[in-house]
């Protein structure tokens, strides 16, 4: 391997590493500030309790809801529910609330069913509007009017179910909100009616809030914080806004027509999609808190704008997806809601990511139900196709090693003149035609499609709870072999890799292989260690795909280094001048006669 290779590699490492840096989620407070701001908290909850209940009163307004609706803020709740192949829903009549989104093909870190909705806060998806007399109302704390088939609907194949919530305002008028559920979908179609409301509803808007974010699902909170955030999607643009610290609170707002507004955690999202594109703007808000044992946890709420025109019957119709993270899915909506997947930089890597990458993986999978054969068969395919770039690479760190003597010669004869010294290596490059990028230039050009493995094996569901053989049981977070008593002093690395470790182990097999200069032993050992170091914490799949292409790649060296071995370095020959054609030209009638 020879100086500019080793320069390569060490710039491509800097790069992968900044760049995974840059892409990953920020590290918590230690436990001491988690736990000094939950008695912060427990000491405003004490203080707010402790308050006269006198106080207390004249604080809040006499009649919250105001003359419109304070006759609906009492009542008995009742709940439907309804369940498809995909999910069990729970509707509340108390603010006609999605109050349990509970998914039946995916379980918890920890083997529960995954419920999305913050079942804390009382359900979400409710209404929020200012009426005539100065009253903001969210109508989560209101109580609805229930009409629907059966309190419990268990739907199959094409059926569908409707559920009809009406909150009457007290001087005529009403809100409906209607439910049709479907089965074999993950989203509730919801006709909001706005019926005799002229005289209610004032600023001629009200908006379509979910409040509450999605509950996490994985065992490891920074992790899934690390790709929480929440999104708008107006003019095929992409807004997005991610609180990456603890105790931040980010915010926007967004004017004008509104595609649909959504949040995710890593695996799941829910999305609010107006029909007809009928919606003024959109806000978007959301914090992170610290949690236990160095956690993290962040929240979004988001919200449609809608429009009122005071008119004595509007409706609009919002689409409510609450589901996974799949690309087919997501992409059934055809409203771009896909673009909310980190697939990588929408400029160069997400094309690889969505149109190669995705489809080639899925492709596989239909016809080999096990993901870590998937990821091997896919290695040997990616190998296939980059065989051109990588023999190239090969073959010119071969003749580059061939070239190491007589280098090392001209380094000697003119060890005092650097100056000669270069022009003497490259008159030696140039006679022998070994361009000296040969070797960097194929690895730089494999960068994009790097990266773009790297974005799909990170957040791929379909690897989530994935098992391989052995000790693999989950493919979309790192394999674990031994656990160390404490955190390794700086990399605060403690879960010791199996799947990286021998990704190291190839990786360090291949660069012996390629070093033969004294001088560069030091990179034979460095590198394997640095990534391996890396690598540690990535997912096993990812790991997983690098070391069979390692292997792959070891036995494409040793095959080329046979051939190579036979053939001798042989100097470039001169190309005829076009003189001397011209004069053999002129020669052609003499040697006639």
């Amino acid at each position: 391997m020879d100086r500019q290779s080793i320069i390569g590699f060490i710039l491509i490492f800097i790069i992968l590493v900044v760049w995974m840096w840059m892409n990953s989620p920020q590290q918590p407070p230690p436990e001491q500030a988690a736990t000094e701001q939950r008695q912060e908290q427990v000491k405003d909850t004490l203080t707010a309790v402790s308050k006269p209940e006198k106080e207390k009163k004249s604080a809040e307004p006499a009649e919250p809801y105001g003359k419109f609706f304070s006759a609906r803020s009492s009542g008995i709740e009742k709940i439907i529910t309804v369940e498809t192949d995909n999910y069990i829903a729970e509707i509340s009549s108390k603010g006609g609330v999605i109050k349990k989104w509970e998914l039946k093909k995916y379980k918890t870190w920890d083997g529960l069913p995954v419920q999305l909705v913050d079942y804390d806060h009382n359900g979400d998806f409710s209404v929020l509007l200012t009426t005539a007399d100065g009253r903001v109302i969210n109508t989560k704390d209101l109580y609805f009017d229930v009409s629907s088939a059966a309190d419990n609907a268990r739907l199959e194949e094409n059926f569908e179910f409707e559920a009809t919530f009406t909150l009457p305002a007290a001087q005529g008028g009403k809100l409906v909100k209607k439910m049709k559920f479907k089965n074999g979908k993950y989203d509730i179609e919801t006709e909001l009616q706005m019926i005799d409301l002229a005289q209610v509803i004032a600023n001629y808007q009200y908006e379509v809030v979910w409040e509450h974010g999605i509950r996490y699902a994985e065992g490891n909170s920074v992790d899934e914080s690390g790709f929480a955030a929440a999104y708008a999607f107006a003019g095929n643009e992409l807004t997005e806004i991610n609180a990456s610290t603890v105790n931040e609170k980010v915010q926007k707002e967004l004017s004008g027509t509104v595609d649909w507004v959504a949040t995710r955690n890593k695996y799941f999202a829910v999305a609010l999609m107006p029909s007809e594109k009928k919606s003024e703007g959109a806000f978007l808000e959301g914090t992170q808190t610290a949690m236990p044992d160095n956690g993290a946890l962040e929240k979004y709420g988001v919200a449609l704008r809608m429009p009122f025109r005071g008119e004595q019957s509007e409706k609009s119709v919002i689409n409510v997806f609450l589901g996974p993270l799949d690309h087919g899915e997501l992409k059934t909506y055809e409203n771009g809601l896909e673009n909310i997947m980190s697939l990588g930089w929408a400029w160069l890597i997400r094309p690889i990511s969505e149109y190669i990458m995705l489809p080639l993986f899925n492709a596989i999978h239909y016809i080999i139900p096990n993901w870590g054969l998937v990821i091997i068969i896919f290695s040997i395919l990616i190998k296939i196709a980059l065989h051109p770039l990588s023999k190239s690479q090969m073959n010119s760190m071969k003749k580059m090693q061939k070239l190491q003597p007589m280098m090392n010669e001209m380094r000697e004869k003119y060890k005092d003149d650097p100056q000669k010294m270069n022009q003497a290596v490259m008159s030696l490059y140039k006679e022998y035609g070994v361009n000296p990028a040969g070797g960097c230039l194929p690895l730089l050009l494999q960068m994009p499609i790097m990266y773009a493995l790297y974005s799909v094996f990170r957040g791929a569901i379909e690897l989530r709870q994935a098992g391989f053989i052995g000790w693999i049981t989950d493919l979309s977070v790192p394999d674990v072999i031994y656990r160390l008593p404490s955190k390794l002093p700086l990399l605060g690395i403690q879960d010791i890799s199996g799947i990286a470790l021998l990704m190291g182990i190839t990786m360090f097999i291949q660069t012996k292989m390629t070093t033969t200069n004294p001088q560069q032993k030091a990179m034979v050992w460095m590198m394997p260690i640095m990534m391996t170091l890396l690598f540690n914490g990535f997912p096993s799949g990812l790991n997983l795909y690098y070391a069979v292409f390692n292997i792959l790649s070891i036995g494409q060296q040793l095959l080329i280094n046979k051939q190579q071995d036979d053939e001798p370095l042989r100097k470039v020959e001169k190309k005829k001048t076009h003189k001397g054609i011209f004069k053999y030209a002129k020669d052609l009638p003499r040697l006639k006669k």
